[in-house]
């Protein structure tokens, strides 16, 4: 581990995917996990930072297997994908608001009943007034990732870096589950990352980070206190930067 420099980032955006809502190889939602990931969200949030969690939903439903084997059109299998995401936000805003974090669910679709629209300014607004933000339905368009909708909502909401939250700690050469002479980038250019296919993130996720010069740090966010460390400025993982 190394120390970044010495300074706090003043707002981050976290993406989380959907497994980490879950134990590894099920579905739906696990409450012991739930806890612990709102928990180390909210000790990360209490250092002072804006957070905004960007969540998955592959916890809930994979809509790109049901497309590939043509039951489903792709559009509908991704907005499917968006609705788990929305699933997953919810979980996450009740157990903060339980524990007396203050959160707020902003959904890219409209579904009313459940959540507020995503628009910049009131997002903006909640962070002016201390809240946890939780952004789901990815961009509100299929054919997009939640990667793509982490670095949109970065740039939208000049966030100081991307925090992508995994279950390895950093970027590998190659999959270090298959090969054990792969090794660990501590930092990379996101030039290096994209001619070198080291899959950060999807092309359109990377090259909006690259245009808009918005750091990814790649980080093990299963190790206890690695959010909050993140978010106070440690550099862990691998960082990738113009």
């Amino acid at each position: 581990m190394q120390d970044a420099d010495p300074i706090q980032y003043r707002r981050v955006i976290l993406k989380i995917s959907g497994e980490a809502f879950t134990k590894p190889g099920n579905y739906g939602i696990d409450s012991d996990e739930l806890s612990v990931l709102t928990q180390e969200i909210a000790v990360a949030a209490s250092c002072g930072v804006d957070i905004a969690v960007v969540v998955g939903g592959g916890n809930i439903i994979r809509g790109a297997p049901l497309a590939q084997h043509g039951q489903i059109d792709q559009s509908t299998a991704d907005y499917m994908g968006m609705l788990g995401t929305v699933i997953n936000g919810l979980a996450m805003r009740e157990a903060l608001e339980t524990a007396n974090y203050q959160a707020r669910l902003m959904s890219a679709i409209e579904i009313p009943a459940v959540s507020e629209k995503f628009i910049r300014g009131r997002a903006l607004r909640h962070f002016e007034k201390g809240r946890i933000l939780i952004l789901a339905a990815g961009t509100g368009n299929p054919f997009f990732t939640t990667d793509t909708c982490a670095s949109l909502r970065g740039v939208e909401l000049n966030a100081d870096i991307l925090l992508k939250g995994t279950k390895v700690d950093g970027v590998y050469s190659a999959d270090p589950k298959t090969n054990p002479d792969a090794t660990r980038y501590d930092q990379l250019t996101f030039s290096e990352a994209l001619n070198q296919k080291l899959g950060v993130m999807d092309l359109t996720a990377m090259t909006m980070c690259m245009e808009h010069n918005l750091p990814v740090m790649v980080f093990d966010f299963k190790e206890p206190g690695n959010i909050k460390r993140a978010v106070s400025g440690e550099l862990l993982g691998t960082l990738v930067r113009n």
